[in-house]
């Protein structure tokens, strides 16, 4: 398959899998054990990469989130410790995450090799959360590399996905509303608001996201592709849940 072939049918599972352990019990479990309270540890890990940033410049990365309340989140979570202190914290529990999650049966060296040559080949460019974890150190095992880089491809996509909502004409709130309205309160909003009509402009903006995606993917075969997609959705598949 060619580059945007490859971005469009990974798009499921470089958006999720990632999120898997943003949402483990686990996770939190450990972030109280280090003195977060709860979401706040979300926010200083993930945001962490940016440095000791203001919480206008994490919101930003962040994009769907309501800056008022990752401005709560964001010093709240830096008065436990500092951001990159957070960050390097929660990418230790994705691979956590992985190496209990990961079959034991899927090349998951393999997996990490080539979505680690896409994450190489991505541009920065209205991504800096994506810079951020880039510049991580990557684990030593497979399955904890492997997870990590469909992370760091998620933090692309994220960004290239922000920018192009808000170019299809959507608000963050209206794009959340549309797709994920229980995500709302989440994301820290009071709630949905109507989205009668939006769905040919988010569909746009998915359209887009996948064009804008599709640079990675070039510094692989039309083989490589293939098999980067294989193991990613069978990663997907083997994680829904």
């Amino acid at each position: 398959m060619d580059a945007l072939d490859a971005a469009t049918h990974t798009a499921a599972a470089v958006g999720t899998i990632g999120s898997h352990f943003m949402l483990d019990g686990a996770t939190y479990k450990r972030g109280a054990e280090l003195g977060f309270q709860g979401l706040d540890f979300y926010v200083t890990g993930r945001g962490g990469v940016l440095g000791g940033v203001d919480a206008d410049v994490v919101a930003a990365a962040f994009t769907f989130f309501e800056p008022g309340a990752v401005r709560t989140l964001w010093e709240q979570g830096c008065g436990v410790m500092p951001p990159a202190q957070a960050a390097q914290e929660f990418a230790a529990c994705c691979a956590t995450w992985a190496e209990a999650k990961v079959p034991d049966d899927l090349d998951a060296a393999r997996l990490a090799e080539l979505a680690g040559r896409v994450v190489t080949h991505g541009r920065p460019a209205c991504a800096p959360a994506f810079a951020g974890w880039r510049a991580m150190a990557v684990p030593s095992s497979p399955k904890a590399a492997a997870v990590h880089h469909l992370n760091t491809l998620r933090e692309l996509r994220n960004g290239l996905h922000g920018a192009a909502v808000v170019s299809a004409g959507l608000t963050p709130l209206q794009a959340l509303s549309l797709r994920t309205p229980n995500m709302v309160p989440l994301f820290g909003w009071p709630e949905p608001v109507p989205t009668d009509g939006l769905q040919p402009r988010w569909d746009a903006a998915e359209e887009q996201t996948n064009r804008s995606m599709a640079h990675a993917y070039d510094s692989l075969s039309d083989a490589e592709r293939d098999e980067l997609t294989e193991l990613a959705n069978a990663l997907h598949e083997a994680t829904k849940g």
